[in-house]
């Protein structure tokens, strides 16, 4: 194995890499423990009063904690890590000698890319497989701590299959119980049942919900059926208390099966998820490749020498890195809240910077 990393890996290539990766992981641990430290202080008074045990502080939130915010920094740390440690070889005068030797700038590029690779790798199986079952340990707590305040949708509306539609004005979280509950059944486009309750509450035993004070109007053409008062009677209905609740969070904690699972089953019942849900899926597939656009515009902008040493290049950097968030920010935005399709919005901020890093590459002193 060593002689094969030897073959391949020259000396400068090794010297990049372990410039690269070194920059990385020292300036996450820093950025991770500092996050940790704020959130603590944020989030102390939902610990105190839940009678939360440093057990599951640990090994419940903050192990979920971690790795996603990890994983969703990492595409800055290492633009950031790029940045400095170029801009410090430029400053140093280690690139000029470099490129003078008749080395390519493209050659020079690849150790960065090697190690932007390395990067990409770990964040792509991180965000399919790790991070959709941490997230579950992190949202669980979160949701049971108070973190995110009252979860409950009101005005809800449904689709359970092809004929049958529902609507609940408001519902109880705490008491399983949904008001003014409206239950339809078309046979095409007529309407052929309709059920009015003031009230349905779900009992997990029996997983069945029960409607009280409810009444029944059968329609058959010109031929209509009512019965009215009536006290109680038990369902089973497609319906779940989950289906009445919202975390902005909830998606990033399933699985892909389970949420190619939901996105099928929206397809249905129309609850107004399917682009949150087509996102989620879309940035898990295309949010890594964040590592080679940031690394490309990040040797562009650093590799040459100017005066006042790194900072100027860190400044840029910084600005960048914002922007990157904000355009990232207004894709998500304009995916849920307007029409615009949720895989173009995914690959917006990276189509973005990807032109931009291009034209700095062309421009980069070679």
């Amino acid at each position: 194995m060593k002689n094969i990393l030897n073959r391949y890996l020259k000396i400068i290539d090794r010297y990049i890499i372990s410039k690269y990766l070194g920059t990385f992981f020292f300036t996450l641990v820093i950025v991770i423990t500092i996050s940790v430290v704020f959130d603590i202080s944020e989030h102390l008074d939902n610990f105190l009063s839940h009678n939360t045990t440093v057990y599951d502080i640990a090994f419940k939130y903050y192990a979920g904690f971690i790795p996603y915010f990890t994983n969703l920094l990492s595409p800055i740390i290492t633009f950031l890590a790029v940045i400095f440690f170029t801009a410090k070889m430029a400053n140093q005068t280690e690139i000029v000698p470099i490129l003078s030797g008749k080395v390519s700038f493209s050659r020079f590029l690849r150790p960065y890319f090697i190690s932007a690779t390395l990067i990409f790798l770990v964040s792509f199986f991180a965000n399919v497989y790790l991070i959709p079952y941490t997230n579950r340990l992190k949202v669980t707590f979160e949701n049971t701590h108070g973190f995110n305040g009252d979860p409950t949708k009101n005005e809800v509306h449904l689709q359970l299959d092809k004929r049958t539609y529902v609507y609940v004005q408001s519902y109880d979280n705490a008491m399983h119980t949904g008001f003014q509950f409206v239950l339809e059944k078309f046979d095409g486009d007529v309407l052929r049942e309709k059920i009015v309750a003031n009230s349905i509450t779900y009992d997990s035993l029996k997983n069945k919900w029960t409607m009280k004070d409810y009444s029944i109007r059968y329609i058959n053409g010109m031929r209509e059926k009512l019965a009215m008062n009536l006290q109680q009677k038990d369902t089973t209905l497609a319906l779940k208390p989950a289906d009445f609740e919202t975390h902005d969070n909830v998606y990033s904690a399933m699985s892909m099966t389970e949420l190619n699972k939901n996105i099928e089953s929206e397809k249905t019942r129309g609850a107004g998820n399917m682009k949150d849900m087509l996102y989620e899926k879309y940035r898990r597939f295309i949010y890594p490749m964040a590592s080679f656009v940031l690394t490309m515009i990040g040797v562009s902008i650093s590799s040459r020498r100017v005066r006042g040493g790194i900072g100027l290049p860190l400044g840029i950097g910084l600005f960048l890195c914002f922007a990157y968030i904000v355009v990232d920010k207004f894709a998500l935005v304009f995916a849920i809240k307007s029409g615009l399709d949720p895989l173009i919005a995914v690959c917006v901020p990276n189509g973005m910077f990807g032109l931009l890093g291009g034209y700095l590459l062309y421009k980069a002193p070679k």
